[in-house]
């Protein structure tokens, strides 16, 4: 035991404990002969179909039931179907894809280098057609009330102007983008005090909190994937008059978490950047 901790204190200190990760590169053309590659953008894609299906069926009951007393699952419920569903999935599919499950969250990791264009592109191609053959699913299987009950689309709520609609889904995918980064750090990942398998209940719980928050104002939307497909099948006027709010919002909120999170928070970001320029 002396002779071990006499060759610790030898040994140099090192002011870091975990390795982070080079840039990913800015196009990546080898990623298109490997099959590693389309097996993940395979997984977004049916992880963003589970996704949807058991999502949009859960409103969609929700909205049935309420005419009775008691009857539904309520806000709460909605609310606990959207982050219990990104918990299971993005556990099931982290390791394979990464588990985005989501455009904007897709952009974000983009933005930090986390992903390469080529990869960020097909994986929103393959989340959006997931997305769409979700809601497919759903109407397919409930046809007698999807129509009726709003097909599960984002729309804004009456009594809400566009601005606010906006801004929420801003901060919602603030909140939820920056719990990636967070979750998923590896500086958090080296510390002894961080159960890496446990990094898809904070995103979960994330998507919970902000579902509370903003289901009143816009029906909580913070995936595009997630609005598109709905509006795609539902295909309704005032869908897609709001559609813009659920692209725009999340987009911008990823940026300012991507930004917030690698550039103030994490002072290795800058050599990102550098790459960036490089195009390394």
């Amino acid at each position: 035991m002396a002779k071990d901790v006499e060759e610790a204190e030898q040994r140099p200190y090192s002011a870091r404990d975990y390795e982070e990760p080079p840039p990913a590169p800015l196009i990546d053309v080898e990623e298109l002969i490997k099959w590693s590659f389309y097996r993940a953008v395979i997984a977004e894609f049916i992880a963003t179909l589970l996704f949807l299906y058991i999502t949009i069926l859960t409103v969609i009951g929700y909205k049935r039931q309420s005419a009775t007393p008691c009857g539904g699952v309520g806000i709460l419920g909605i609310a606990w179907a959207f982050g219990g569903m990104i918990f299971i999935l993005v556990y099931c599919t982290a390791g394979i894809s990464g588990g985005h499950i989501n455009p904007a969250v897709t952009f974000g990791l983009f933005l930090a280098r986390k992903v390469s264009l080529i990869r960020a592109l097909l994986y929103m191609i393959a989340q959006c057609l997931g997305a769409i053959s979700g809601v497919g699913l759903v109407k397919a299987f409930q046809r007698a009330y999807y129509d009726r009950y709003g097909g599960g689309a984002n729309e804004l709520s009456v009594g809400y102007n566009k601005g606010t609609g906006l801004a929420a889904e801003i901060i919602g995918t603030f909140v939820l983008v920056y719990t990636v980064f967070s979750a998923t750090d590896p500086k958090r990942n080296a510390r002894d005090s961080h159960v890496p398998v446990l990094a898809p209940l904070p995103i979960g719980f994330a998507v919970f909190m902000v579902h509370l928050a903003t289901i009143p104002i816009t029906g909580t939307g913070i995936n595009p994937a997630r609005s598109f497909g709905a509006a795609v099948i539902y295909n309704k006027k005032k869908a897609w008059d709001d559609q813009w709010i659920f692209w725009v919002g999340p987009f911008v909120g990823a940026a300012i978490a991507a930004f917030y999170h690698q550039f103030i928070l994490r002072a290795a970001a800058w050599k990102a950047l550098g790459s960036f320029r490089s195009g390394v």
